[in-house]
């Protein structure tokens, strides 16, 4: 077929009519409303295909997408192989929802707008510049229906680091063994110290040390996990979400840490080992961080 071709009814490409509505769904699989990725962007068109490129891929279970753009020009989903890739997760029978949501009023709002959008039991905060694993939904709705805490995981690696080993960083990890249970952090408190956990690609050197079987996972004590989470909603909400938005100026970051505190003291919440979630590593697009919503909602 010639590239932009149009064929008429009855002509689809075969990967259309293989990848139809509910073709992906396998024996044992939730419905598309058993979860739902929920993607903030702003001014990231060829890093918001990646990541949408990963969701395509995964092998289950069945998940819509709901994007919230906040770009300055036109929408990311316009850039070509975004609007590719919205088509592909469409064929599969993924439902995919294309919000717009200015002015912009920082990070907490961001969030706030997409958890108030989506309708599914678990939701998946997943940044606009990390690709995903083809297999990393099946294992991080898994592993939080097997632990019942308030959100699974899975910190990004930055795979320019893989030559760069940091056993310092990594002394913090903890294993939970037995189920989640709450705990209560706070800068400068017990927990705190495992944040270098996440840096570069201390995840990749831990995952490589435990020799877990394919397929396997093994969840661990976190202070925090950035990009990539996970949330039984109802748990979410019940602990405010991200409405604390409002308390705080446009200019902000670390809402993710704030409202995961939240949700850790009351229910839990885990890392998951492998990952599986590679950062793109590219330039931030919010740089004014001056307020720490974390010490905005909790104090010093």
């Amino acid at each position: 077929m010639e590239a932009g071709r149009k064929q008429g009814p009855g002509h689809e490409p075969e990967m259309v009519r293989r990848m139809g509505a509910g073709g992906r769904r396998r024996r044992g699989q939730r419905p598309a409303g058993f979860l739902q990725v929920l993607i903030p962007t702003r001014n990231r068109a060829a890093e918001f295909g990646v990541t949408l490129a990963g969701l395509a891929a995964q092998d289950g279970p069945d998940f819509g997408v709901v994007v919230s753009d906040q770009s300055s020009a036109e929408p990311s989903w316009n850039h070509p192989a975004a609007a590719a890739m919205v088509r592909v997760l469409r064929a599969q029978g993924r439902p995919v929802r294309l919000e717009r949501n200015l002015p912009v009023r920082g990070l907490a709002q961001q969030r706030q707008h997409l958890l108030d959008l989506a309708d599914a039991p678990l939701v998946l905060y997943l940044d606009n510049d990390v690709w995903l694993e083809p297999d990393m939904l099946r294992r991080m709705a898994g592993a939080l229906a097997e632990a019942g805490c308030g959100f699974v995981g899975a910190a990004v690696q930055g795979l320019s680091y893989l030559q760069d080993r940091r056993p310092g960083e990594q002394e913090s990890f903890e294993p939970w063994s037995g189920p989640v249970r709450p705990e209560r952090i706070r800068r400068g408190g017990p927990g705190f110290g495992r944040w270098p956990l996440h840096n570069a690609a201390n995840l990749t050197h831990l995952a490589a040390g435990l020799g877990l079987p394919a397929g396997a996972w093994q969840l661990y004590k976190v202070a925090w996990v950035g990009a990539c989470v996970l949330f039984d909603r109802a748990k979410l909400v019940d602990c405010g979400g991200f409405g604390f938005w409002q308390d705080l100026p446009p200019g902000h970051a670390g809402e993710d840490v704030a409202a995961q505190w939240r949700v850790m003291e009351k229910y839990g919440g885990a890392g998951l080992l492998p990952s599986g979630a590679v950062h793109l590593e590219s330039p931030t697009t919010v740089p004014d961080r001056s307020t720490d919503a974390a010490e905005q909602v909790f104090g010093q």
